[in-house]
């Protein structure tokens, strides 16, 4: 997609465009663009393409405290997958019935609160932008990201059907259990993943 888009770009001859009564040079990407340059300038340039501009709201490289919210998030779901079935047991008062739950595979990865730590944790991810990183990390954490990103996307779709399993036609605690199993393999994904980021940022554990 990366490469019919910067195949696009350079394909289009623009010489200046007007927004709001002023006038705008498109940039102009060298043939040998990195990806880098590529994905992050797309934040400054709007093209008459019929294509909806892209805009990545970062200003600034990520602060110690952006960091540290990816290494408490890290932490969190560590912990939520060295103690799975714990975490996503629910029991009622004074001893009474207990069922799986998917409530905290959704707060551990940063859905359920504006309070957990990796909740729009992408919007740190483009503060990368603004980092002096060699190729070979820039690389490395584009793809982990969108590992982040598949993974993180699917294990919150299976924790939400697994959170309705019991009373779909058809289903039951054993479709409940099912989705739940599906979800934390996608939490394993989201994990590795995100270790590989905190490696590529030099963000200790």
């Amino acid at each position: 997609m990366l490469k019919s888009l910067f195949l696009a770009i350079t394909a289009t001859s623009v010489s200046s465009f007007a927004l709001h009564g002023t006038t705008y040079a498109p940039q102009v990407f060298p043939l040998q663009a990195t990806r880098r340059e590529v994905v992050f300038g797309l934040s400054t340039v709007s093209f008459s393409l019929g294509l909806p501009s892209v805009t990545l709201a970062a200003s600034g490289p990520p602060t110690p405290e952006d960091l540290d919210r990816i290494r408490t998030g890290y932490k969190q779901i560590d912990y939520l997958l060295k103690n799975f079935e714990k975490e996503t047991t629910v029991c009622r008062d004074n001893g009474g019935e207990c069922k799986r739950d998917a409530d905290a595979v959704r707060k551990a990865l940063g859905l359920r609160s504006t309070t957990d730590p990796l909740y729009q944790i992408e919007k740190v991810f483009t503060k990368v932008k603004n980092m002096d990183l060699d190729a070979d990390k820039l690389e490395s954490f584009f793809e982990a990201s969108e590992n982040w990103n598949s993974a993180m996307s699917m294990s919150n779709s299976m924790a939400f059907i697994s959170q309705f399993g019991e009373y779909n036609p058809g289903g039951g605690k054993d479709e409940v259990l099912k989705y739940l199993n599906e979800s934390e393999k996608q939490v394993v994904l989201a994990e590795q993943a995100l270790k590989t980021i905190m490696e590529c940022l030099e963000i200790s554990i």
